[in-house]
């Protein structure tokens, strides 16, 4: 045991903070991963009760931990209901387990020193003596691996730790059976980023047998441009199912851009860019790009529209480039910042949209519709990707 060790069932009733230390929750428990090889088991979050409602914080997401409570890096977090996948372990379940040398009575975790985020390092063992618990000896967590074996196979759970792409490599060399037990064991913002990964077909293949519940939730969590090409490669009938299921904001989003040719800007935009109004000050703006949720490609160019803020938006106005708020006052409208206007239509064939990113140097490029509003953007990863040939994620072929 470390000195930072921190035991699990001491967390269990601690206030949750956000950054400017306003009470989000208490802690009910804290979620782990089953063993994989010879590496410790990880702990990947907590479950908060808000409001009669759990949900689920990342570690990942700790600055802090005192007496006072846990402190979370920002202020937002996922108001979604906690739902418990394959390889989760549940501290509190391993409490009073009873093992060749006595009760488990605690979990000890430590932040990971050659891996991001949280794993066990120990156990508190004891016996019970009439309704009390006595501590008799703190011992490593691989004394009692078989208390981390949640049934989910040692190779599935390794897969969890690969990178989306590494992990969207290995899924064909998976049987029927692994594939799904992989997919079980996947939270939906992890499902979604290996779907990204993977081509349409694939995903098709992958998410088959899911349940339409399950598969419309991670279509949800998907960035809306992937989540369209997905829905775009199935059956109709299966895709009417799955977008009558969803938010209608979100059905009719996905439904504006499965009416574009697939080979044209319209069909290779995201309908979500990073958008503000042009008061926005650049603070608030660096903040907003700074959120975990925000990928690189869409963080680096910021889209300046009049009210409203979602696409399609108001009137276009310009792009600023984040290295340029950088370089601004804080305290300054994003509007003052603008560097350029320039956009291209929603009808322009994707290797016109691939010569223009070319020519100007450009990371991203504004989509708009006749009457000048963005409808969306389109970014240079976007278009790597429809131009490699259709095989290229699978190394070797």
């Amino acid at each position: 045991m470390t000195p930072d060790t921190v035991f699990t069932s001491r967390l269990t009733g601690r206030r949750l903070l956000d950054s400017e230390g306003l009470v989000i929750g208490r802690v009910k428990d804290v979620v782990l991963m089953s063993a994989s090889g010879t590496d410790p088991p990880r702990a990947t979050g907590l479950v908060v009760t808000l409001h009669r409602r759990q949900i689920f914080v990342s570690l990942a997401r700790v600055a802090e931990m005192s007496v006072d409570g846990i402190s979370l890096e920002g202020s937002s977090v996922d108001l979604g209901r906690f739902n418990r996948w394959a390889g989760e372990i549940l501290a509190s379940e391993l409490y009073d387990r009873r093992v060749d040398d006595g009760l488990v009575l605690d979990i000890g975790i430590v932040r990971s020193a050659d891996r991001v985020g949280w794993e066990v390092s120990a156990l508190a063992m004891g016996q019970r003596r009439g309704l009390l618990r006595q501590p008799t000896d703190v011992v490593p967590w691989s004394k009692h691996r078989e208390l981390f074996d949640s049934g989910v196979s040692s190779q599935i759970a390794g897969l969890r730790d690969l990178h989306p792409t590494d992990l969207a490599g290995v899924v064909d060399s998976l049987p029927a059976a692994g594939r799904r037990q992989l997919a079980d064991s996947l939270q939906d913002e992890e499902l979604a980023d290996v779907l990204q990964e993977m081509p349409e077909t694939d995903q098709v293949g992958f998410l088959a047998g899911l349940g339409a519940e399950r598969v419309t939730d991670v279509i949800e969590v998907m960035e809306p441009d992937d989540a369209a090409d997905l829905l775009a490669a199935m059956p109709v009938a299966e895709r009417e199912r799955l977008l009558a299921e969803m938010p209608s904001a979100r059905a009719a989003d996905l439904r504006r851009l499965l009416s574009y040719d697939a080979t044209t800007a319209g069909g290779l935009m995201t309908s979500r860019p990073v958008v503000v109004t042009p008061e926005v000050p650049v603070a608030e703006v660096l903040a907003r790009i700074r959120q975990p949720g925000t990928g690189v490609s869409l963080a680096a160019q910021i889209y300046v529209c009049e009210s409203p803020s979602v696409t399609p938006t108001g009137r276009y106005l310009g792009t600023v480039g984040f290295q340029r708020l950088l370089r601004e006052l804080p305290s300054a409208p994003v509007g003052e910042c603008i560097e350029s206007s320039g956009f291209i239509r929603t009808d322009l064939p994707e290797r016109e949209v691939a010569a223009q990113l070319a020519a100007y140097n450009l990371v991203g490029v504004a989509v708009c519709d006749d009457s000048g509003r963005l409808v969306g953007a389109v970014t240079v990863d976007d278009v790597l990707d429809r131009l490699l040939p259709a095989n290229w994620r699978k190394r070797g072929d």
